[in-house]
């Protein structure tokens, strides 16, 4: 039987990040689905239902057209499954609909340094095998508003272990939640090529891109 595939998705048009050719590997190696990658927005204008996922990994600005909007918009609300990665929040501010389906839109974040995640919830693939304070290096991302609520936290960030956070005692740095009939999971980790090295990290992915194709729990 044919393996399920994943749709990645990596155009850019404002900020790219170095660590997409690293990430777009590392999904390729260890995701356990077959890969199609692309940064051709025609891609998502054509039928999606043959993938068991989207993924928008380190996406950033506008990057779809309105048919893609439309055809996006369809896939989720009949069950298609969407993980987006890094700066997929920082994506598609002129579309509204987009912001609903991630919860949250990036609003900055400090430098680049390590920080801890706390584990808020380990009954999920993409947290069970981290611990509760998780140590790690990234940006650190702050949000234009706090997303629990409409949300499963999975992952705060610890302010009290960084310089620069904004957002509080609570920030929610990985979480996911359904749409229609599909299900969205969010992680704001990822920013570095080393990321992508990081067996842990890698764990993360697997287990959040599974849950958002139906392949784990």
């Amino acid at each position: 039987m044919a393996a399920a595939r994943l749709l990645v998705y990596t155009r850019t048009t404002a900020y790219r990040h170095d660590s997409i050719p690293d990430a777009v590997a590392a999904v390729r190696a260890s995701a356990g689905f077959a890969v199609d990658h692309t940064e051709d927005p025609a891609a998502l204008e054509s039928p999606l239902d043959g993938y068991a996922a989207v993924v928008f990994l380190s996406t950033s600005g506008e990057v779809l057209t309105p048919a893609g909007r439309e055809r996006l918009a369809g896939y989720v609300a009949s069950g298609g499954g969407f993980a987006g990665i890094h700066s997929a929040a920082c994506t598609e501010y002129d579309w509204p609909y987009y912001g609903d389906l991630l919860a949250a839109r990036f609003d900055r974040h400090p430098a680049y340094q390590p920080g801890k995640a706390v584990i808020e919830d380990h009954d999920h693939p993409a947290t069970r095998h981290l611990p509760t304070v998780w140590d790690f290096t990234d940006e650190w991302y702050d949000f234009r508003t706090n997303p629990r609520g409409r949300v499963r936290v999975l992952a705060t960030a610890d302010e009290s272990s960084y310089e620069g956070g904004g957002m509080g005692a609570d920030h929610p740095l990985v979480w996911c939640r359904e749409e229609g009939a599909g299900r969205v999971f969010y992680t704001a980790l990822g920013h570095a090529s080393g990321a992508y090295r990081d067996p842990d990290f890698l764990s993360h992915l697997r287990g959040g891109i599974a849950w958002a194709a139906r392949a784990g729990s």
